[in-house]
């Protein structure tokens, strides 16, 4: 079906299922079955079109995970990690079962937000900018930007921390060149390189997979608390319920996801917007597995956090920690040093991951709002606006680690802040989705639409509880 107008319904825009002018139909298996594409000299092969010709399950598998994959490991940065590490330390077990419940909203999310993204041709903060009031768009945009700024300079901060456990001396000025690195990363060089870093960055996760097998966690206990929700409803455990809400549904990853869906489409050769509106059912099918493996992944990671910490740091009493850093430490005592080392080396490879994610997004928001030349894949001479928000969103945050501010203190109130502007943000991302003028034909399902909602909802109680016990106390 190509673009063109539908006769039973006057100006609502079709979008191709096809990219390429001419597919013959190819079978690559059951669910990713796909078309195969003939590209022409003067684009890219798109990384769905890859993986539909790939044979090997390996490289397979490495086309598959993309945007999702990294967004989901870049939302185990040290906030992230902070985060689960006070709620495990500090509450125990009582958390645990927030895994569960975190998978299903984030997955459903963050694909309606790669389904906005690969369909509308443009960011999240382009979308509010055509469709919806100043109003929404600006504040929208101010508050992920300065959570941004906030978000980066802990992270520096932490990897800092975590960098000195490894070496066994404090190294504070490693966050200097680190940062203009990553700066560096993101200026020159090109989006393929740039996201095979990132890919290779995730595998930092598997320390917190690690780590809690060494404490040796029963497995009786472990799956009664995962299982049975604990709650208490007083200001502490309903500050750390949104808190963990916050860092695991935050609005810089719904900006994120959305222009990295269009950076795929631009990375293939598709520069313009006409070329990106539409998806595919193949591609969007590619789309879904990739993020819900990588949100998979970010919630088994938190589950893990918060299982090491809880039977180590609040089984040995030790209940308030200041920087993940402390958590490291204090884990070496308690679960040998190679624990505490390998919490601290899996903070460094996500903060690595964490902090470039965070200022690209900033990076995105700002430029679509003004409507400046934007993407990782562009040179920096004609992009310079978004590189000089990548930069200066970086250079502001460096400052965080040398003003005195405790990182974890920065982190905590950054899921908090996060925790409040997601809900009103989640329902324009709503409402953007199931808008045919944004999307089309291609408005999420029922499905997406019942979880979304329901994310949504839970999202505005978790914060009314907060508002409300902070009140009570």
């Amino acid at each position: 079906m190509g673009r063109g107008h539908d006769p039973a319904r006057p100006g609502v825009i079709q979008f191709a299922n096809v990219r390429a002018p001419h597919r013959a139909i190819r079978s690559v298996g059951r669910f990713l079955a796909a078309p195969a594409v003939g590209t022409s000299s003067h684009r890219d092969v798109s990384r769905a079109e890859e993986l539909a010709k790939e044979k090997q399950p390996i490289k397979k598998a490495a086309f598959l995970l993309g945007p999702g994959f990294i967004t989901g490991a870049a939302d185990d940065d040290p906030s992230g990690i902070g985060t689960y590490a006070v709620a495990g330390a500090s509450l125990g077990l009582a958390t645990l079962w927030t895994a569960l419940l975190t998978f299903p909203f984030m997955a459903a999310v963050q694909n309606i937000c790669a389904q906005l993204g690969q369909v509308s041709g443009t960011g999240l903060a382009g979308i509010l900018k055509e469709h919806y009031p100043r109003w929404v768009l600006y504040p929208a945009v101010a508050l992920v930007v300065i959570a941004n700024v906030v978000n980066v300079g802990a992270d520096l901060g932490a990897i800092a921390d975590a960098a000195g456990i490894v070496v066994g001396m404090p190294v504070p000025w490693l966050v200097v060149p680190i940062a203009l690195g990553l700066v560096a990363l993101q200026i020159f060089a090109r989006f393929r390189a740039i996201e095979r870093t990132f890919k290779f960055l995730t595998l930092a996760l598997l320390a917190y997979v690690v780590d809690a097998f060494l404490v040796h966690p029963s497995l009786g206990e472990t799956l009664r608390a995962t299982i049975v929700p604990t709650i208490a409803f007083d200001h502490d455990y309903i500050a750390v319920l949104v808190a963990i809400l916050g860092t695991t549904i935050s609005p810089y990853l719904f900006f994120w996801q959305t222009s990295l869906e269009v950076e795929e489409e631009k990375s293939a050769g598709r520069r313009t917007r006409g070329e990106r509106r539409g998806a595919s059912p193949f591609e969007l099918r590619v789309a879904t597995i990739d993020v819900t493996v990588g949100m998979f992944v970010s919630n088994l990671v938190m589950y893990f956090i918060i299982l090491a910490t809880a039977l180590t740091l609040n089984a040995g009493g030790i209940w308030n920690i200041d920087t993940g850093a402390d958590a490291a430490q204090a884990l070496r005592p308690l679960a040998g040093d190679l624990a505490g080392l390998i919490f601290a080396i899996g903070m460094i490879g996500t903060g690595l991951l964490a902090v470039p994610v965070l200022a690209g997004a900033s990076a995105y928001a700002v430029s679509e709002t003004f409507g400046w030349r934007e993407g990782l894949d562009e040179n920096w001479h004609r992009a310079r606006p978004f590189y000089g928000v990548v930069a200066i969103a970086t250079i502001v945050g460096l400052a965080i680690p040398f003003s005195g501010v405790k990182p974890i203190d920065a982190l905590f109130v950054t899921s908090i802040l996060n925790g409040i502007a997601a809900p009103p943000l989640l329902v324009v991302i709503m409402l953007a989705a199931r808008n045919t003028k944004v999307m089309g034909d291609q408005t999420i399902g029922t499905v997406l639409t019942t979880l979304g909602w329901i994310v949504t909802v839970a999202m505005f109680a978790a914060l009314a509880g907060l508002v409300l016990t902070s009140f009570a106390g």
